[in-house]
């Protein structure tokens, strides 16, 4: 199903994440940055600084790390030169991928992904070649045994739809510019929230056998590991076999 590739796809950037911590703080460092930079230092009127504090607290990151961070990016005291990149492409089988970079060099960054591309089985393609397919939304999983209450209160605070995945864990999908909102209110009744982010979403999924769901992991977890790499979304339906 399309619904599960999505938590299968965010279980796989998370264990892909715990595996390379030191360089997810490396990213969520710069991603912090550059949010202060662009909006300021408070996390009130800021969502995008404070859905990155919140994925550098749920990293474990320490309150000291993050809050250096802010000052530099707020007082642009340090990596002002970042910029943010995208890039789309085509994967094994057709699989459409988009990659959120920052970057100072911009000329490095293509270079890089382009040859994590050529490397395993995909193509770098032009600006809006698969961008069409995606949707920027926000994401939410609340791990609960009250399915009821969490539904009815989902329902109430205006999500786009939720899901359930593993026993008592759920997948809640929000308008992009309601995802801070949305995740403070859950947390006001005392959900537990495991993990929010904004995320591109396709209209269109690619169902994968399991030899090619291991060719497009493979082109994923290259990506991931680049230095300039934040984010990589795709549209591949991964085979669990």
């Amino acid at each position: 199903m399309a619904g599960h590739s999505k938590w299968a796809n965010i279980k796989f950037r998370k264990a892909a994440q715990d595996a390379k911590r030191g360089k997810l703080f490396t990213k969520l460092i710069r991603e912090i940055t550059v949010a202060a930079r662009m909006g300021g230092e408070d996390l009130t009127i800021n969502p995008r600084l404070r859905t990155s504090v919140d994925k550098a607290l749920a990293a474990n990151m320490t309150r000291d790390i993050i809050n250096r961070a802010i000052k530099r990016g707020a007082g642009n005291e340090a990596e002002t030169d970042l910029e943010e990149l995208s890039y789309e492409g085509y994967g094994p089988a057709g699989v459409a991928v988009m990659v959120e970079c920052l970057s100072n060099n911009r000329n490095r960054t293509a270079g890089e992904v382009r040859h994590a591309f050529s490397k395993f089985g995909g193509n770098l393609g032009t600006n809006g070649s698969v961008s069409y397919l995606f949707t920027n939304v926000g994401q939410i999983v609340v791990e609960t045994p009250l399915e009821d209450e969490l539904t009815e209160y989902a329902i109430e605070l205006g999500v786009n739809d939720i899901e359930s995945y593993e026993p008592q864990i759920f997948m809640l999908e929000t308008l992009a510019e309601d995802l801070f909102v949305i995740k403070q209110q859950l947390e006001k009744k005392s959900f537990k929230i495991s993990f929010a982010e904004h995320t591109m979403l396709a209209s269109v999924q690619v169902d994968l056998d399991n030899n090619d769901s291991i060719k497009v992991l493979k082109l994923l977890d290259a990506l991931e590991d680049l230095d300039d790499v934040q984010l990589v979304h795709s549209n591949a339906n991964l085979s669990h076999g």
